[in-house]
């Protein structure tokens, strides 16, 4: 699978890490899990091998959170698609999240995890170079 659209998922519960990287098989992705924003920030220094973000806002004792990952990848690339995922956070989106992003509010259905990475994926059209 060389051509397989690759999304990062940072979630600290592994019960969701498995709906989520589940969801995302299913729905023809592949998931790489990261548990921390740390790790998530090491595997973002290879941008090219991921094509999405879906992030939890909340990770445990982390220094950082969902917020501070979504930031982190679109100072590298600012069309990067962005999901982040809360139970409780939803209210600090509009201030907290990057623009363009999508938020799924725990819980969710899975079918909702495919929508928000294809609407996402649809948006960003990868074949139409940027205009410099």
């Amino acid at each position: 699978m060389d051509h397989s659209i690759v999304v990062l998922v940072v979630e600290d519960d592994p019960m969701i890490q498995s709906v989520v990287q589940e969801a995302l098989e299913e729905g023809g992705f592949d998931a790489v899990i990261a548990s921390s924003g740390e790790e998530a920030v090491k595997l973002l220094d290879d941008l090219q091998r991921f094509r999405a973000l879906l992030t939890d806002v909340n990770l445990g004792r982390d220094r950082m959170d969902g917020w501070d990952v979504g930031r982190f990848v679109r100072e590298a690339d600012p069309a990067f698609p962005v999901i982040y995922m809360t139970g409780d956070s939803a209210a600090e989106w509009a201030a907290r999240g990057v623009p363009g992003s999508l938020l799924l509010t725990k819980p969710f259905a899975p079918s909702q995890v495919i929508a928000a990475v294809t609407q996402l994926l649809n948006n960003a059209n990868p074949a139409v170079p940027p205009t410099a």
